[in-house]
């Protein structure tokens, strides 16, 4: 199962088979009710526009610091700063709860709604970036669907979202390539330019 950011992300849906179809699923109110109830996150009614739009325009921070982080490269603090505007969105007061002479630090949200959901957004992508190894976010090699994931593998090697699809999409084409050079006797170059399946 995914990750709250990470299903997020993948809510500007491409086809990774290469057909070139797109679909924005932020502006679909049952995929957004399905999104949340996968993850028991409260569906607070079909977003407005603005709330659309902030929605958005957050997927766009964490995907820019994504694209950063896999090169390496000095995130822009304007995408931290649309980050954390999206956790101040959503304050939450903190409380101790026992259960079973055991106890756990719960978190009440002050507000409900979209912006207390763009904050869980923000704050599921905020624990991986102060908890995890951000050094092993990755982007899928197939580009034709680009998605977002979280590489752990020991050796860091992991190129692809799904081995099953778009990994096995990838070997497909790069065989058919292959194949195509050698009948017409031009160099067999696997990192040539792929032939879409």
């Amino acid at each position: 199962m995914f990750l709250l950011w990470e299903d997020f992300l993948r809510s500007d849906y491409r086809d990774w088979r290469g057909s070139g179809h797109t679909e924005e699923l932020l502006d679909k109110p049952d995929w957004l009710e399905q999104w949340l109830t996968v993850h028991s996150l409260p569906y607070p009614g079909a977003p407005t526009a603005k709330e659309v739009n902030e929605l958005k325009q957050l997927r766009e921070h964490i995907l820019h610091i994504v694209q950063k982080l896999t090169v390496s490269e000095a995130v822009d603090p304007i995408n931290l700063e649309g980050l954390n505007r999206a956790l101040s969105s959503g304050p939450m007061i903190l409380h101790i709860a026992e259960s079973n002479s055991d106890f756990r630090l719960d978190t009440t949200p002050l507000q409900t709604g979209w912006s207390r959901i763009g904050a869980e957004v923000a704050a599921s992508f905020g624990r991986l970036l102060t908890d995890c190894e951000p050094s092993r976010l990755r982007i899928c090699d197939n580009p034709d669907c680009r998605a977002v994931y979280y590489d752990e593998t020991r050796n860091r090697s992991k190129r692809f979202c799904d081995e099953r699809a778009c990994g096995n999409l990838m070997k497909v084409r790069r065989f058919r390539a292959r194949q195509k050079a050698a009948e017409s006797g031009g160099p067999s170059n696997p990192d040539s330019p792929e032939i879409t399946v």
